[in-house]
């Protein structure tokens, strides 16, 4: 059943929102106040996603995309619009789910923190493909496996989209295994580093001289020595350090604030981007994280530094349980999932008189502020971070306060 739709506003998600009687539908590669035809399924279902098939009206901010195959490609959802309105937008967004999940008013300013809007990401998965007998680079269609073959990517560094044409010159005749067709490269764009799924079988011998001779990289998962800032990262093959070249820094600088004390303790610290930065402002700073990988990292990393950390591998709400000390800061970098109920209850049992949280879902975020809120914390400052241009993706970071 095709019908009709005025889009309301985008949300977090990449879409914009339509109602249709009780259903609400969400659309991607739209813009507010346009409308689109779209197929309803027409099933009495409450929520539906749909894609336009017609616009019946465009707004006037719709821009052309740069890059040949947004739309087909899932890593983009924004190029459509100037950059500018994206960040307003993400500003929107962030408002409104602080209101709707974390029951948070917040009607003053948001700072947005911003960088380079192309050629951000140091880190990307290549996908590889046959087609007529060649290979083929590109990435995944949106919401689905299938292959979007494409010669380069707008919003990955140019060492990456260097390494992205080399790829194309895999010899025709060559033939590799499935599961080595998904390439994770990172780079400082001097280094570079090739990881692999753990695979039960060989690595193939051509493949392992092919990328040395055409990618120059002489072999997987070797560690990447990543200079940020006043500091230098020792990142293995399975550690996280952030994806956007330009702010990774800023993230850190963010996220510690003007702040300085005897305690401080790092929550969920990868390798150490912020776990450095603190031991200049604290006397004593405590790093925890549960992968091995980035554990090993931190203590080599503050080891080379000089700086006073000490790195706990353990899952953070068995930590906290076990705190006895009181910090004056905690500064909580959790995953998508955000903090948890476990979590929120054991930072509320050690009072830290200043917490604040990075977080990459504002859903997650919105929810552990509630329950925080809940407990005694009052927010005192918000922002946006914008890691990652050109997607509905969003980093924030909330200060918090002990009433």
């Amino acid at each position: 059943m095709r019908s009709r739709l005025h889009i309301e506003k985008l949300v977090y998600g990449g879409s914009g929102l339509a109602r249709h009687g009780d259903t609400t539908v969400f659309v991607p590669l739209v813009l507010p106040g346009e409308e689109v035809e779209v197929e309803l399924a027409g099933r009495g279902a409450r929520i539906e996603h749909q894609p336009p098939v017609a616009w019946v009206l465009r707004s006037s901010e719709r821009c052309e995309p740069p890059c040949p195959v947004f739309g087909q490609c899932g890593g983009c959802h924004y190029q459509h619009f100037e950059y500018e309105r994206e960040c307003e937008f993400k500003v929107q967004i962030l408002r409104e789910t602080l209101r709707r999940i974390g029951g948070l008013d917040w009607e003053s300013d948001i700072k947005v923190v911003t960088g380079s809007p192309w050629g951000y990401r140091n880190r990307t998965q290549i996908r590889l493909a046959r087609r007529s007998g060649q290979w083929s680079a590109g990435f995944f269609a949106s919401g689905s496996h299938r292959h979007v073959g494409v010669g380069e990517c707008a919003i990955n560094s140019p060492k990456l989209n260097e390494l992205h044409r080399r790829l194309q010159q895999i010899p025709e005749a060559r033939r590799l295994p499935k599961r080595f067709r998904t390439l994770d490269l990172f780079t400082d764009e001097e280094q570079v580093q090739l990881n692999l799924p753990r695979p039960r079988g060989p690595v193939p011998k051509w493949f392992r001289g092919w990328c040395l001779d055409c990618l120059g990289i002489g072999g997987a998962g070797k560690t990447l020595v990543y200079r940020c800032g006043p500091d230098s990262f020792r990142v293995s093959g399975q550690s996280f350090f952030q994806v956007n070249r330009f702010l990774a820094g800023k993230l850190a600088s963010l996220a510690i604030g003007p702040v300085e004390g005897r305690l401080a303790l790092d929550l969920y610290c990868g390798v150490g981007l912020i776990s450095l930065p603190l031991a200049r402002r604290f006397q004593s700073v405590v790093g925890v994280d549960s992968s091995g990988p980035s554990v090993r990292d931190l203590r080599s990393n503050a080891a080379r530094a000089g700086l006073p950390v000490r790195a706990v591998r353990t899952e953070v709400g068995a930590f906290l349980k076990n705190v006895s000390e009181r910090p004056d800061l905690v500064v909580a970098d959790p995953p998508r999932a955000g903090l948890g109920e476990a979590v929120v209850g054991g930072l509320l049992r050690l009072s830290a008189p200043r917490l604040h949280l990075v977080s990459c879902d504002p859903a997650t975020l919105a929810r552990d502020i509630r329950g925080l809120v809940a407990g005694g914390y009052r927010v005192t400052d918000l922002a946006l971070i914008d890691f990652f241009p050109q997607t509905y993706h969003i980093e924030s970071v909330a200060m918090l306060a002990r009433e």
